[in-house]
């Protein structure tokens, strides 16, 4: 493995959670590093007793020694029991969610470049340990001091930033309040900048309504908040285009025409870029004081332990993850 080196020493490995040891974490962790090795470095924090039992791995004792291994490194983290392929067991709920802990702590100790975690399952954590979060996103934040963070799903042509996630859509008009809809424009701005190395970015924005509101013949809060907000935010300097339609907004001559797009709901974000790249897609945390990277795609119960998972996901979240931590790291150091 090539080992990369930054201006103050060699780059540190990125910090991989195996998620929840059920799913299919452990077979797509192998899977990344045969594609990825000489390429990102990375690290594997969880039980090696969960790997699949053929694969070669190297316990480590520190995030350096993953530099130059040959073979899946792996901090170890016991579980006290094996994992059923398939089947969630309460008695993994608290060790999943201390080693997302542990891969934060050590990335804000600088002994990672970042975390990308995989996938949990929320319902598997909450009934195994009591677990209070929605999901990562939520806990992250906690875990940064309750950090205003936002959720971006990222692929080659695609960029879009739910406002509000785990809500049910009832919920969504009295979730979706000019302070939340502001932090999301910022944070999403901010971070075009910041680690995808827009100088001016330029951010679509989805109306609430069918066609937008249609002139309020569909809805007001188009008309009462959202185009207030955004002519607000122009006087700042933000490049911004909206409230638009959704459903003309992500065909290609549309796409190219901004950076990112900010849609107002879970769905409506993550219908166009599941459509467009399923298998490839990224989740990104933005808005933290580290870089956090995650497919986007859940545990797969259904085929863990089959062989048959794709790893696609978690590779492009990798080297994602390594890509945005570069870019952090030299900022910081510059």
């Amino acid at each position: 493995m090539t080992l990369h080196h930054g201006a103050s020493g060699p780059v540190p490995p990125v910090a991989l959670t195996m998620g929840e040891p059920a799913g299919i974490g452990p077979e797509i962790a192998t899977k990344a590093f045969g594609a990825l090795q000489g390429d990102v470095p990375f690290f594997l924090i969880g039980d090696p007793s969960h790997l699949p039992g053929s694969v070669a791995f190297t316990p480590i004792e520190r995030p350096s020694d993953a530099l130059g291994a040959t073979t899946l490194p792996v901090l170890p983290h016991n579980f006290a029991s094996p994992r059923v392929p398939g089947e969630a067991q309460p008695e993994h709920a608290q060790p999943v969610i201390d080693v997302i802990a542990r891969a934060v702590e050590l990335t804000q100790q600088g002994q990672a470049l970042a975390v990308c975690t995989n996938p949990i399952n929320k319902k598997a954590l909450k009934d195994g340990a009591g677990f209070p979060f929605p999901g990562h996103t939520e806990y992250l934040s906690h875990l940064a001091g309750d950090a205003d963070v936002v959720m971006m799903l990222a692929c080659d042509e695609l960029r879009v930033v739910p406002a509000t996630i785990h809500i049910a859509l009832s919920d969504v008009p009295t979730q979706l309040t000019r302070e939340k809809l502001t932090q999301v424009i910022r944070t999403t701005h901010a971070a075009l900048i910041r680690d995808f190395g827009h100088a001016t970015p330029r951010i679509a924005v989805a109306g609430l309504n069918p066609h937008a509101g249609e002139g309020g013949t569909m809805g007001m809060d188009e008309i009462d908040m959202i185009t207030p907000l955004l002519d607000d935010l122009r006087t700042e300097g933000l490049d911004l285009l909206g409230p638009l339609p959704a459903d003309t907004m992500f065909h290609a001559s549309a796409r190219a025409g901004y950076d990112a797009a900010v849609c107002m709901y879970h769905d409506q974000a993550l219908i166009p870029i599941k459509t467009i790249d399923f298998a490839g897609g990224v989740n990104v945390t933005l808005g933290l004081p580290f870089v956090r990277t995650s497919p986007d795609h859940g545990t797969a119960y259904d085929i863990a332990g089959s062989g048959k998972a794709d790893a696609t996901s978690l590779i492009n979240a990798l080297r994602m993850a390594h890509q945005l931590g570069l870019a952090r790291r030299n900022e910081d150091n510059s």
